[in-house]
């Protein structure tokens, strides 16, 4: 099992309750990515009814760090609703990413502005 998937899917599923209500577009696109990355539908059913504690995420690589934010910010607004709960989990999850907390609201201000590359690439910038 994939661990890097395992640690993201938890994130996210985690993210999607923070708000209290787990949105069926949060859930497509959840399991959705497992599909994509071969993760068992089983092991996310489980994880969606047992969310483990978030570990460390230093380890990762630079590619990694931004994936996982990326998918945060894109599974927050996926149900068009942005909750002040939503925004402080990101934030929480950007932080131990090693990114500066304000990334996620550069993010949501120039999501549609800059083309995915132009963000990734000022997130490195400016964020880390």
């Amino acid at each position: 099992m994939d661990i890097v998937t395992k640690k993201q899917l938890n994130i996210l599923i985690q993210l999607a309750e923070a708000d209290k209500h787990f949105a069926s577009v949060e859930r497509e696109m959840i399991f959705k990515i497992a599909k994509d990355r071969n993760f068992p539908e089983e092991a996310v059913s489980a994880l969606i009814r047992s969310p483990e504690p978030i570990d460390s995420l230093g380890a990762l690589s630079q590619d990694q760090k931004y994936d996982y934010l990326w998918a945060c910010f894109s599974l927050m607004l996926a149900d068009q609703k942005v909750f002040e709960s939503e925004l402080i989990f990101c934030k929480n999850i950007a932080i131990k990413l090693g990114f500066k907390k304000n990334v996620v609201d550069y993010l949501v201000e120039n999501n549609g502005r800059l083309s995915p590359e132009e963000l990734k690439v000022a997130c490195f910038r400016n964020y880390m």
